[in-house]
């Protein structure tokens, strides 16, 4: 379905999102439209928003009616000014009213996502450094969320457990330590494998540069332990190891934080925190 979507994890969630809503069946939608009744939707912005999901959005209606229409008057990316019309949609009545609700669903949750993320990616703009996202995300939406915050102009971080290392707190506090957990984890991984390991305090960068990590992650470090953190790592002989910032990054703070030199900033909120964005859907009959 283009936009690096797979289309059938895209299937599988609205299937499970319409399932969901409809249940057994639309009762008011049953009882109120003829089969044959045909009708035309516009889904419009309500507010000013950087668009994602629109695509996902004409799925959940061509799962309904595989002959709707459709008219895209926007791409995800795009940033769309309060009152702009994004989708035109014309099939069965039937199956625009019982999927009105899950296809906005998906696009005010995206569409929020980007549009935060853009936010951030403002915030730091001119500055050599990358935000980007956690697995903070909502079960089941990992893949879609995370476009999301591509789309707004930020990147990923790992998407799971299985395609990256890293050694987070309760990982050291169950073995002897920062250096003895990178030591173990440097020795045992593949080499096509990246450590990171999170930090708290210089003592632990030291730990972590010296066990070999490829990552630092500096975690709920106030600026100026910070960039004191960051001139202990770039000076560690001569190793390259990539800095990480983490830890309540707000909009407010995320510029000063990026200015201590750290190569990555992994902000959780630009998924768990995103506010929905304000996106309707009017529909009207078409004449025969």
């Amino acid at each position: 379905m283009g936009n690096d979507l797979p289309l059938t994890y895209i299937r599988s969630v609205i299937e499970n999102a319409l399932s969901e809503d409809i249940g057994p069946g639309d009762i008011t939608t049953s009882l109120l439209i003829a089969e044959d009744q045909i009708a035309e939707g516009f889904i419009t912005a309500e507010e000013d928003v950087i668009a994602a999901g629109i695509l996902v959005a004409e799925e959940v209606f061509k799962t309904l009616d595989p002959d709707a229409v459709f008219e895209t008057l926007a791409r995800d990316g795009e940033s769309i000014s309060a009152g702009t019309k994004i989708i035109r949609v014309q099939g069965k009545a039937k199956a625009l009213l019982t999927g009105e609700r899950v296809a906005l669903n998906f696009l005010q949750r995206l569409s929020g996502i980007a549009t935060l993320s853009r936010r951030y990616a403002e915030a730091v703009k001119g500055l050599p450094v990358r935000i980007v996202d956690t697995r903070k995300t909502t079960p089941g939406l990992r893949i879609l969320e995370k476009y999301a915050v591509r789309i707004g102009g930020c990147r990923n971080h790992r998407f799971g457990l299985f395609d990256g290392i890293l050694i987070k707190e309760n990982h050291i506090a169950l073995t002897s330590g920062v250096g003895v957990a990178t030591n173990i984890v440097r020795d045992k991984s593949p080499h096509t494998i990246k450590v990171e390991v999170e930090v708290k305090n210089l003592e632990e960068v030291r730990e972590a540069a010296e066990g070999g990590a490829d990552i630092i992650m500096l975690d709920n470090m106030d600026i100026p332990m910070m960039r004191e953190a960051v001139g202990i790592i770039r000076n560690y002989k001569d190793k390259e190891i990539m800095i990480e910032a983490s830890g309540g990054m707000g909009l407010d703070s995320v510029r000063n934080v990026a200015l201590t030199g750290v190569d990555l900033i992994s902000v959780g909120a630009l998924t768990h925190s995103s506010s929905w964005v304000n996106i309707s859907m009017d529909i009207f009959p078409v004449k025969s």
